[in-house]
């Protein structure tokens, strides 16, 4: 009963097949390896953009990091929710490679045109003295498990050309918000006004390793430049090419973010139907949701792991409702989900 992320879960077995397959003989280092012609190939067919510059990293800190400072200077802010995981999770990294500011765009989970309007007014405003207005950031699936809808999406670009933005798209479970959406990978990026992704997929069954696509290929060699200045150019590249390339066949990407969507469905399901309370509405594989202290407490002793929301099992009122979050990734058997239920 493991809940607690969709970076705990383990690796496909296809994955692993493809790592030992790739573990013969010699090839090329530093993405000179033919594994990867083979992941720009696919990465542009999906994306339906045969001119995009495609590049590996092995976290996704790097991936949006590296991204963003391609698309700002120094002098700019980046845009972003009160949540992003950019803000919230990165420890400053994206400071640390743009050398620029985040804006918080004020709101809940989901940044809306007109606040994100409201927050570029703000900017340049002090000439020389206040930072310039740089990218948008959108996270796609929300940090709170939500997923921005097509026009959605297309509004918050829109907003973002009508002052010569660049638009990132952090992409940690772009699967899983695709899978949610049933749309296209160029639907859901730039078509919508997307000008670079984070591709994840790490938290979707591969060992470490996330695609940067740019869908102006003009950025290509300072994107280049800025991967080996900052330390996340690969020697040994074949070895992310390989996790990419097995992530891609057969749309093993596709299949493993819909069996996590379904899994979180099902445990959703069960949830309501024990009178848990939601703080945001389950789109794709996570879930946000609160119950009382005693009911997390049986789970715990159980063995389920997950995180509480800002609360503790610490307190004298058993019947307090607690938040917590659980994460369904690929590999949770209904067996599990169904034990957690019958717990609660």
């Amino acid at each position: 009963m493991h809940f607690a992320s969709d970076n705990s879960g383990p690796v496909h077995a296809e994955v692993l097949a493809a790592l030992t397959e790739a573990n013969q003989g010699y090839q090329m280092a530093y993405g000179a390896d033919t594994l990867m012609n083979e992941v720009r190939d696919q990465i542009r067919g999906i994306f339906e953009a045969p001119g995009a510059a495609v590049y590996l990293v092995a976290t996704g800190t790097a991936a949006n990091s590296l991204a963003l400072a391609t698309l700002s200077q120094p002098w700019e802010t980046v845009f972003c929710s009160p949540v992003a995981h950019i803000h919230e999770d990165e420890c400053n990294a994206p400071e640390f490679y743009t050398g620029a500011k985040l804006t918080l765009v004020p709101g809940g989970d989901k940044m809306t045109p007109e606040a994100l309007r409201q927050s570029i007014e703000g900017e340049e405003t002090r000439g020389v003295h206040g930072p310039q207005r740089g990218p948008v950031s959108i996270t796609q699936v929300t940090e709170r498990g939500t997923v921005y809808s097509l026009a959605e999406l297309q509004a918050l670009c829109g907003v973002a050309k009508e002052y010569g933005l660049p638009v990132h798209m952090d992409g940690a479970r772009f699967a899983n918000a695709l899978a949610a959406l049933n749309c296209s990978p160029a639907e859901m990026t730039w078509k919508a006004g997307v000008d670079a992704v984070s591709f994840g997929g790490t938290k979707n069954g591969l060992l470490g390793v996330e695609a940067v696509v740019f869908f102006d290929e003009t950025k290509a060699w300072e994107f280049e430049l800025r991967r080996k200045r900052g330390a996340h150019l690969f020697s040994k590249h074949r070895y992310l090419s390989a996790q990419m390339a097995a992530y891609l066949r057969d749309d093993l990407w596709l299949r493993s973010a819909r069996q996590a969507n379904a899994n979180c469905a099902r445990l959703a399901d069960g949830l309501r139907v024990a009178g848990a309370a939601f703080l945001h509405e389950p789109q794709a594989n996570i879930v946000f949701a609160s119950f009382p202290r005693h009911q997390h407490k049986r789970l715990h002793e159980a063995g389920a792991v997950y995180h509480l929301w800002g609360d503790s099992l610490d307190g004298a009122n058993e019947d307090e409702m607690l938040a917590c979050r659980l994460v369904c990734d690929w590999s949770i058997g209904t067996d599990q989900i169904d034990r957690f239920l019958t717990l609660l």
